[in-house]
């Protein structure tokens, strides 16, 4: 199949975000007690009495400001500035920092977990508020938990990752899945490093330049597994492996993430040190996930999970696309990238009106139905980014 015109990719990609993203996420913002409603199912119905989960309300605060820098419309604003209000209101520990796991619908605190990875993407929103509206509280705010996680958050052997609201270690079931319970997580590690860059990118810190090398270094030498061309998902607390596992969609989603970061931090060192990883991370995944059209979730102990979950087709759409940006004699990458959002417009997104993704199909493309369209860690964060990313690509 031929190309895709990049104006025909770059317009498709503005109309999903301003025609079907923006509007869906629009209708969820609480107005009587901040926030946005933490659950919506399928049949667009939201439960105005459930909690309200920290990670989604970040990623709701970035996705608004993100959607502002792309789009310039200062109606947006709204958005954000109720996000950040609540975030700063209700989300952070007033009286012992950090930020909570969740709040009830109220604003309250609920689950009072401060776990590293929701630290992290509070720091993302924080920074992305900041770059769009020039709001000096929160970027005070986010050097603030940025400074908590090194001093509170990190121990000899590394970044912890569930603790208490008096930052005990605590069980980690939250970032633990297939069985185990892993001390420290790539997925936490990679969130950091997206975090530190968006800090690095407003703030120009020293520190978190030093701290982004640090967490590339361990990427390179503890998290990728140069014999298998993949990332190890799950450790103990001295970075061994516990299981047997390929998530294709972390893996697709660091190849980018960790080119932006060396870009961003603009250390040639890095780049030179971080490139081959990131191109072999693209490939196995091309080789081992992609069927021609999505691409299957992961692969525990040589069995393949064949659903095709939201976030990780939105993923490979912009790793696929980043890896073919590097190497451009590599077209299949460009192919995988345009084939993959074809399944999306088709499948996952949803065909009713003022609807958004499903959570997951099929290998075939048939929906899961009973899964919800908003909670904890249902949210605009990947697919907003997808088309935000693809659309600066295609300018």
């Amino acid at each position: 199949m031929p190309y895709m015109e990049r104006q025909t990719l770059h317009t498709e990609m503005k109309e999903h975000l301003t025609q079907v993203l923006l509007p869906f996420w629009k209708k969820w913002i609480d107005e009587e007690n901040g926030g946005y409603y933490g659950y919506v199912d399928t049949r667009l119905r939201a439960d105005k009495g459930a909690e309200k989960g920290c990670i989604l309300n970040s990623r709701i605060l970035w996705f608004f400001s993100s959607a502002y820098l792309a789009l310039g419309e200062e109606s947006l604003r709204k958005y954000a500035d109720h996000a950040w209000r609540f975030l700063r209101d209700c989300c952070i520990d007033r009286e012992r920092g950090g930020v909570f796991w969740s709040v009830d619908c109220k604003g309250r605190p609920l689950d009072t977990t401060k776990h590293t990875y929701n630290q992290a993407f509070a720091v993302y929103a924080l920074s992305s508020y900041y770059k769009a509206f020039g709001e000096e509280q929160a970027l005070r705010t986010a050097e603030g938990i940025f400074r908590l996680i090194e001093t509170g958050c990190k121990d000899a052997y590394g970044y912890q990752e569930a603790q208490t609201r008096d930052f005990e270690p605590a069980g980690n079931d939250k970032l633990s899945e297939n069985g185990v319970t892993a001390d420290r997580t790539m997925n936490t590690l990679l969130h950091l490093l997206e975090a530190y860059t968006e800090f690095y990118r407003v703030s120009r810190s020293g520190e978190a330049a030093a701290r982004i090398r640090e967490i590339l270094d361990r990427v390179a030498e503890k998290v990728y597994n140069p014999v298998l061309g993949r990332q190890e998902v799950f450790f103990d607390r001295d970075m061994n492996s516990l299981i047997d596992l390929h998530s294709y969609g972390h893996d697709i989603e660091a190849a980018w993430l960790i080119d932006r970061g060396t870009d961003v931090l603009g250390d040639e060192d890095c780049r030179r040190k971080m490139g081959p990883i990131t191109l072999r991370l693209a490939q196995r995944v091309y080789e081992a996930a992609y069927d021609g059209q999505s691409v299957a979730n992961e692969c525990e102990r040589g069995k393949v999970d064949q659903r095709r979950i939201w976030w990780v087709e939105a993923e490979a759409v912009v790793g696929f696309y980043n890896a073919w940006q590097r190497s451009p004699e590599k077209t299949y990458f460009r192919e995988a990238a345009e084939a993959v959002w074809r399944f999306i417009r088709n499948h996952l997104a949803a065909p009713e009106e003022g609807s958004e993704w499903f959570w997951c199909t099929d290998r075939d493309g048939n929906p899961m139905r009973e899964l919800p369209l908003v909670e904890p860690w249902k949210c605009p964060y990947h697919n907003g980014r997808m088309c935000m990313e693809i659309m600066k690509r295609t300018e």
